[in-house]
């Protein structure tokens, strides 16, 4: 896999587990506030037009099984057990990776409980993770409704696949959370409106507002004050909301 980074130790990512992160390159969406623009770009990465791809393929990021980096976090896990309870993978998009069902497999296979992050784009990586028991908890970001979704998209003939993944993780999931980065224009009361319809029943979904002060994909959003939310603002989405998912909550 193509890995960006590596968290050793954290407390938040994954509920109720101490867990390390592993980050990954390449991003198939262009959201002008993503927190990781170092992680949006890979070289060889796809666009986001290519196949929904799993283990074996060939499609996709080429992987990289003999990856240094990677060998030292297997390195690292098999030394740490008993002690980190679980692997978060999240990037950039997990699933644009060819070996993610490989690599996650051997985690597996150390004895580590799994959460991935995805935005939803790759519906048939997840429907193989769920049938193998690969994973423990899955939390995708919703990034809008539907009819806003092209304007984060390289490829907005995705759509169906984001869709189709929310359905797939309210059926399978074995535990999971939607979750939104709440930023103009992207998330207004009508839109969340829209969203809770898209969720409607959802076991859990979370409200984050954007923060201001970090390293953003488009530096120039971080300019205009009327893309951030204020706490009332952020009470009006979850209003919004609450009719659809009762477990809605801004973290």
């Amino acid at each position: 896999m193509y890995i960006g980074g590596f968290q050793k130790n954290s407390l938040i990512d994954f509920p109720g587990t101490i867990a390390c992160v592993v980050f990954t390159r390449g991003c198939n969406f262009t959201c002008p506030y993503c927190h990781n623009p170092g992680l949006v770009s890979v070289t060889a990465a796809p666009e986001g037009g290519g196949s929904d791809v799993g283990a074996g393929s060939n499609h996709g990021t080429p992987s990289r099984p003999d990856s240094p980096d990677q060998k030292e976090i297997l390195k690292f896990l098999d030394k740490r057990k008993g002690m980190i309870e679980g692997v978060v993978v999240t990037g950039g998009e997990p699933t644009l990776q060819a070996d993610l069902i490989n690599f996650i497999q051997t985690v597996r296979q150390m004895g580590y409980k799994i959460k991935l992050d995805t935005n939803g784009t790759a519906p048939r990586v997840l429907e193989t993770l769920f049938s193998q028991g690969l994973v423990d908890y899955l939390a995708m970001d919703i990034k809008t409704d539907t009819d806003h979704y092209p304007m984060v998209m390289k490829n907005p003939g995705l759509l169906d696949r984001v869709v189709e993944s929310i359905a797939l993780i309210m059926e399978k999931a074995p535990a999971y959370e939607f979750r939104t980065t709440c930023t103009k224009p992207f998330v207004t009361p009508a839109i969340m409106d829209n969203i809770g319809r898209m969720i409607r029943g959802a076991a859990s979904y979370v409200l984050q507002p954007c923060s201001r002060n970090v390293d953003m994909l488009d530096p120039d959003f971080a300019a205009e004050d009327n893309h951030f939310l204020n706490a009332d603002d952020m009470a009006a989405l979850k209003a919004a909301v609450l009719p659809f998912v009762e477990n809605t909550r801004i973290r």
